[in-house]
Formats: structure tokens, sequence, C-alpha cells
């Protein structure tokens, strides 16, 4: 049972109202009118407590959200400054915020590009600045623009799997950035191809009968891609030994017809010499 005494300092002295504020910010829901130096104590404790605040001032408002930025779901109508504050931290709690200001909006994907999710109809600069920051978030735009889909691939290759028909520009720019999301495009040109296995020779995996030139091309880049040609050439498989290092001859030998080529066998032995 509270003594009276006890109920009368929570009620009155500031004092010990903002000792037990520090210690647990939720205790602030006992206290009747507390004070603006209480509601800031208690919000730098837990920004979560603001929900038991009526009417807080800009001020509490934001050490509310600097503290937890999910504190704006229990604001009402905050203003573009605390909105603000509280995307540059953490841009996914965009979500809690009823009709953002468009700075808002660019500050919270320029945080997390994922943000974007949460926008409603965002303009052509939101969706850009979302991609650049994580060029996986297109797959929340609806219809992207070409300079849209450029930005995404370019920042991540792989995020050309949300694009629908991405022209041949979008794709080269992907493939640059990462080859193997050669995966994801369907009939690719041989310059796309090129500049798939240029990044990374393992794509030509994803290449339905490479020409010589792309094989040549992937084993350059990488020796081992070899085991993804099929009956390669002569020249093919003498690129690959001669892009190989000492300690990678021994798998390398195995996917080499010895029988059909084998001067390359004399080669590798003289390499492993």
């Amino acid at each position: 049972m509270i003594t009276k005494e006890e109920l009368l300092r929570w009620q009155t002295d500031e004092e010990f109202q903002l000792k037990k504020v520090k210690q647990y910010g939720l205790k602030i829901q006992y206290i009747n009118n507390p004070s603006e130096k209480v509601q800031l104590e208690t919000v730098k404790e837990d920004g979560i407590a603001i929900q038991y605040i009526h009417n807080p001032s800009e001020n509490v408002q934001l050490e509310a959200v600097r503290q937890n930025g999910v504190a704006i779901q229990y604001i009402n109508n905050p203003s573009e400054k605390v909105q603000l504050e509280t995307v540059k931290e953490n841009g996914y709690v965009i979500q809690y915020i009823h009709n953002p200001f468009k700075n808002v909006q660019l500050e919270a994907v320029k945080q997390n590009g994922i943000a974007l999710r949460y926008v409603h109809d965002p303009s052509e600069k939101v969706q850009l600045e979302a991609v650049r920051q994580n060029g996986h978030a297109i797959r929340y735009v609806h219809d992207p623009s070409e300079k849209v889909q450029l930005e995404a691939v370019k920042e991540e290759g792989y995020s050309i799997k949300y694009i629908h028909n991405p022209s041949e520009d979008v794709q080269l720019e992907a493939v640059k950035q990462n080859g193997i999301a050669l995966r994801y495009i369907r009939k690719p040109s041989k310059d796309v191809q090129l500049e798939a296995v240029k990044e990374d020779g393992y794509s030509i995996k994803y290449i339905h009968n490479p020409s010589k030139q792309v094989q040549l091309q992937a084993v350059k880049q990488n020796e081992v891609a070899l085991r993804y040609v099929n009956n390669p050439s002569f020249e093919v498989c003498q690129e690959a030994l001669h892009n190989c290092l000492i300690d990678g001859l021994d798998e390398l030998i195995r996917h080499i017809d010895i029988e059909k080529y084998p001067e390359l066998y004399e080669k590798y032995c003289f390499m492993k010499v």
C-alpha cells in the first residue's frame, strides 16, 4: 500500500519525480501534470514514455524521437522538424508518419532505401535516392523509369530481378556491377554476356551455348569457369591453364580432356615442376 507521504511526493516533489523517471521513464504515468523538466528526463530515458505525456512540447518530442524513433507514433501531428529528426536515425519509422513531408521522405530513404515501401506515390527524386542507397528498393516502385532502373542496378546488379523487361543498357549496368546478375536476364545479348564474364567468369554458367569469345573472356577472368564450358576448345583450355595459379592446377586439369589435348597435360606437368 502506498503511503500518503509517498503519494504526495509523486504529486508535488519534482526532485523525487526526476530521480524516479531517470531510473525508469515509464513511471511518468504515475505523475500528474509533470513539469517539462521531468518530461525531458523521462523521454531521454525512454522515448516511448511520451505516450503518457499530454500535449508534449516540440522539445520533448525531439528528445523522445532521438531516444527512440518509434516514439513518433505517439505524437499527434508532428512538425517537419520532429519528423526529420526521427527518420535521420531510422528511415523505417516513416511507416508511423501520416503524410510525411517531401523532405522527410527523402531523408528516410537516404538513411534506408527500403523505407520506400512506406512512402505512398513517391516522386522520381525520392525513388532515385532510395535506389542509390539500396538498389533492391526498386521492388517498391511501380513502373520505374529507365533512369531509376539504371541507378538501381548500378548500386546492386541483382536488383534487375525486380525489373520487368529491362533495356540492354540496364542489363549492361547490372552485369558490370555483378556478373552473376546475368541469371535474371532472359536471352542476354553477346555484349551483355561479355560484360558479365568480364566481371565474374562464373556467370558463364547462366549462358546457354556461349560463343568462343565469351568462353575465353570467362576463363581469363577466372580460370575455374572452365568447369562450366561444355567441350571447350584447345584455345579456351590453354587460356585457362595460362591464367591458373599453381595451387589450382590439379583442380583445373580435371576439366580438360587430356586425351584430346595431350600437349596441355604436358604444359600442366611443366607448370607443376
